[in-house]
Formats: structure tokens, C-alpha cells, sequence
């Protein structure tokens, strides 16, 4: 393989990589995916994505509280994640954000959780992993409260080219995966077309939303592949610098 890249959002801990993860790292690494950073939804999937990381060299961890999950949220969560933290393989807190799709939690309370991490995420000075769907005005008006945080990522970016600009501006990066491989999915590859390539974050988000060659399939860091060939075609860059530049960009961003 020529290159070597992060999948910057997976979900390692998940059930359906517990019969075979050593396969599916195996493959990961044979198809140029050298590192990995496992992110949490709760407490107990967080605790799990640490673990993974001190086991593994080459995963990484990110701990936080999903949208889904805020209504669960009680006040030893926040300890129980900060400790979570003093491991040094911790390199962000995520995913957070709101999800006005599902509302499996009422918005009341994404809206009081999300803004919960963010000051945690400040105080510790770890960048932020942020899930935004069908909530981009809210989140972005959120966000822009908290100026000083030590960088943002938009996990599986959906907005259009007014949202990815108001992004861009304020120095966010956007985290593309699978579903720009989707053939009704054009207004995303025409806004990743436009949008600098040091600002684009490779992501599976796997063992969800899998690449169109696989797609309703269980997804892996392996098939990250895909979507680098098509950033490379929408772009007209070769895979190699596609690779290079966001891997360059988001081991600054992660400190890796």
C-alpha cells in the first residue's frame, strides 16, 4: 500500500466487531489504514473504545455522550468520563452534537448535554467530535458559544455549501465517509469539491453506513479505501496526495 491513513471515526467497540476485530484491524493495515480512533457514544462505550486503545497501538479513543444517549445522562457520567480522560490515548471528546431526526432524546436535553461537553471538552482541552443531524442551524449557534475550543470536526458532514462555509470560516474541519459514495448524494460531493482538502477528515463511521460497493453491509476501516478514490476523482488528485494531506491534517488536529 502507498499510503497511510487515519479512519478518524469508528466505532470498534461495537457488537459486531466482537468475533473478529483482530481480522478486521489485520485488513485495515493491509489496506493502508494504519491508525484508528475508536469514538464513544456513552459511558459504557466509551469506557470500552479506552480499553481498545491501550490494548491495540494503534487505536485511539474518544469519549463522550451521543444525542441518542443524553436522556441516560446522570451526574457521575461526567466524573466517570473525565477519568476516562487521564488515559493518553484519549485524543478527543465526541461524539456529541444534537439529532433532531431520531429525538430519542428529547431536544431539551440534547441541547443542555451537548453544551455540558462542550465545557468539559474546553476545560480539558480536547477537541470536539460533533454529530449534527438535521440540526445545523442549532449546533452551529451552539458552537459558536464556545469559541476557544481546541478544534472541531463535523462527524459525517450532511449540511450544504452555506453550512460548509459558515464551517470552514470558523477553522472547523469536516469529517467525510461513506455516504459521499451514495449516487443520489450530490450536493455532498459538490461541497467537497469546493472545500480544501486540509480541511476534509477520512471517516468510515463504521460498522455503520458503509461505502456504496458494500453498502447495507457491515463497514470497516478497510473500506475507507472507496472514499479516497472518490474524493480523488472529484477532486482530480491522485489518492496518494488525498491521503497524505488529511492524514497530515488530522494528526495535528487529534495530536497523534
Amino acid at each position: 500500500m502507498a499510503y497511510q491513513i487515519i479512519d478518524t471515526h469508528a466505532h470498534l467497540d461495537d457488537d459486531k466487531f466482537s468475533a473478529d476485530l483482530n481480522a478486521v484491524l489485520a485488513r485495515a493495515q493491509e489496506n493502508g489504514v494504519s491508525q484508528m480512533i475508536s469514538v464513544g457514544s456513552n459511558f459504557s462505550s466509551s469506557r470500552r473504545a479506552v480499553a481498545l486503545a491501550e490494548e491495540h497501538k494503534q487505536i485511539y479513543a474518544a469519549v463522550g455522550v451521543h444525542p441518542h444517549d443524553a436522556k441516560d445522562v446522570v451526574p457521575r457520567t461526567w466524573d466517570g468520563l473525565r477519568l476516562l480522560c487521564e488515559s493518553s490515548k484519549v485524543v478527543a471528546w465526541g461524539e456529541i452534537g444534537l439529532d433532531y431526526h431520531y429525538n430519542f432524546s428529547p431536544p431539551e436535553i440534547q441541547v443542555d448535554v451537548f453544551r455540558k461537553q462542550l465545557e468539559i471538552a474546553g476545560e480539558l482541552n480536547l477537541p470536539v467530535i460533533i454529530h449534527d443531524r438535521e440540526a445545523h442551524h442549532e449546533v452551529l449557534s451552539i458552537l459558536k458559544d464556545f469559541p476557544g475550543l481546541a478544534g472541531v470536526v463535523i462527524h459525517c458532514f450532511s449540511g450544504d455549501q452555506r453550512v460548509a462555509d459558515i464551517c470552514l470560516e470558523r477553522g472547523y474541519y469536516l469529517g467525510i465517509g461513506g455516504t459521499l459514495t451514495y449516487p443520489k448524494n450530490n450536493e455532498l460531493r459538490e461541497v467537497v469539491s469546493k472545500v480544501p482538502l486540509e480541511r476534509i477528515f477520512l471517516e468510515t463511521d463504521c460498522p455503520y453506513l458503509a461505502p456504496q460497493p458494500w453498502r447495507g453491509k457491515r463497514n470497516e476501516p478497510s473500506y475507507l479505501t472507496a472514499v479516497i478514490e472518490e474524493i480523488s476523482r472529484i477532486k482530480d488528485l491522485s489518492p496518494e496526495e488525498v491521503a497524505a494531506v488529511t492524514t497530515n491534517s488530522a494528526k495535528s488536529f487529534f495530536g497523534i
